[in-house]
This record gives structure tokens, sequence and C-alpha cells, in this order.
């Protein structure tokens, strides 16, 4: 549970509480003034929780919570009673810093101080909720006398929806390749000349038919084949690219419409956001 001061939850709470805001409202303890209202400390969903309170040259100008439901606000008087406060209370109530946050434990020590000794409480921080302290955290009409008045806000949220699918996948194309592979072919050349014209004795061969002389005539044949290889490698991931959009709304809020007939004197009351 998450508590913040009232004017970081809402910067514009004043514009609909009018001039009577429940900050700067004296504190009484019976028929003594003993300090002031500080702030207002609201839960996540806006619920009044506490009021810190500074109780002046009380106990040396000390600041603490008080919860709301231990308060009576008189909005004609600004005034704020604090039910049964005691200076031994006050003094075993931890300070008040807000430059810290209120956590569980500052907020158990107060309820400690608060509740009433018979009190056992069976809960840890996980399970604990204000409604387990009705006498604490509870607005009731007689102390809390208000008119609501309501206003809307934009609240957003995200969710997440399909925008498309890409699909990888590959297909073959032929296509004709072309490779020139230098070869070598042998040949046979007969050069033939003129004889001499010289008278000769022919020999046992001359004159017979047959084989004179073989040669071999060799050729190179081109040797070409197909091989696979990787030609190029395909990586696929996902990535995540932010941006920001911004939505207009038309948002409405209530405001008093106060008629006076005469000449009445009339003291505003606040409003006490719930």
């Amino acid at each position: 549970m998450t508590l913040h001061k009232i004017k970081d939850f809402d910067p514009n709470y004043r514009d609909y509480s009018g001039d009577s805001d429940i900050v700067g409202f004296d504190l009484y303890s019976g028929n003594d003034k003993i300090g002031s209202v500080d702030d207002v400390l609201v839960d996540d969903e806006g619920e009044f929780r506490y009021l810190v309170v500074h109780t002046g040259l009380w106990i040396l100008g000390k600041k603490v919570l008080l919860p709301i439901g231990s308060a009576r606000v008189e909005f004609k008087d600004h005034r704020v009673y604090a039910k049964n406060l005691t200076k031994a209370q006050v003094e075993s109530l931890p300070q008040y810093d807000e430059n810290n946050v209120v956590d569980y434990d500052h907020e158990e020590q107060v309820r400690k101080v608060y509740r009433p000794a018979a009190t056992t409480a069976a809960y840890d921080r996980s399970s604990y909720g204000y409604d387990r302290d009705p006498d604490l955290y509870n607005l009731n009409e007689a102390d809390h006398q208000s008119l609501k008045l309501y206003q809307e806000r934009l609240v957003t949220s995200k969710t997440r929806r399909k925008s498309g699918e890409v699909t990888i996948g590959k297909h073959i194309e032929t296509e004709t390749a072309r490779v020139s592979v230098p070869i070598e072919k042998e040949r046979v050349v007969i050069e033939r000349t003129s004889g001499t014209g010289q008278a000769v004795v022919p020999s046992a061969t001359d004159f017979v038919e047959g084989e004179i002389a073989r040669v071999e005539v060799y050729e190179e044949v081109p040797d070409v084949r197909k091989e696979a290889f990787v030609r190029e490698e395909i990586r696929v991931q996902k990535v995540v690219d932010h941006d920001t959009v911004t939505s207009e709304e038309q948002v409405r809020r209530e405001e008093l419409d106060l008629n006076v007939d005469g000449n009445p004197t009339v003291d505003k009351g606040v409003n006490t956001k719930r």
C-alpha cells in the first residue's frame, strides 16, 4: 500500500475543495489548540488515510500522523479535533518526515498507539487491509460531513494485440550458369617435302603396303559438376520499439452551485475526496 501527499496525488485538488482546504486547519484536543494540519495522506484510490499534524509547542513541534477516523472535522470553524489524543500518545508516535516514505512498519507503529490496548492483530504486511481498523480509517457522516463533488479523470492502461505476422521461408530459383574451362587438344601435323631426285637402291621394306608409323593423339575433356555452398545466413529476431501515444478525451467535473436567498451568513464546507 502506497501513501501519497494529496497535492502529489491530485495537484488540482484545491480547484474543487474551494477556500476550505483542510490543510491549514487548526488542530484541537478537547478545548485546547495543540497545533495544525500540515498535509493529508491518501492511498492509491484517493482515500483519506492520515492527517499530518504539527503539534506546535505542545510536544516541541513534533509532526505525527493522525488516522482520519480518529479526527473530527469542523469545516465551519476550520478546525480538526483529535479524538482523545494525549501527550503520551504523541510522544509514542514515530516522527513524520516528508522526505521519507511512510512504509508498513511506520504505519504499524502508528496503529499500535491509536488502537485500544485489548486489540490483537492477526495479519502481516502481505495480508493487512485498512478495513481491519474501521475505527481508525472510516469516514462517517457525523465527524466528516461534506458534500461529495465528483470529477472524471483519464485512467490509462495497456493491452497487447497482434498487429501482424512475419513468415520467413525460402524457394528455389533456377538459372543457367556458364563457366569457361581452358583445355588442350593434340593434333598431328604431317609435313611433306620433295625428294632430291637422286637414284637409290630400294630396301626390302620399300614398296610394301602397311603401317609406317603410329602416333597417339590426346585431348583434355572438361569435367563440370555442381556443389552446394552457404551463400547467405539469415538471423531472425524481434526488437521492441518504444513510442508514446497521446490521447485526449472530454472529462467532466461537478462544481457546487450555491443559491442564496436574502442575506444569510454562509460558511462553505470542504469536500473530502474519497
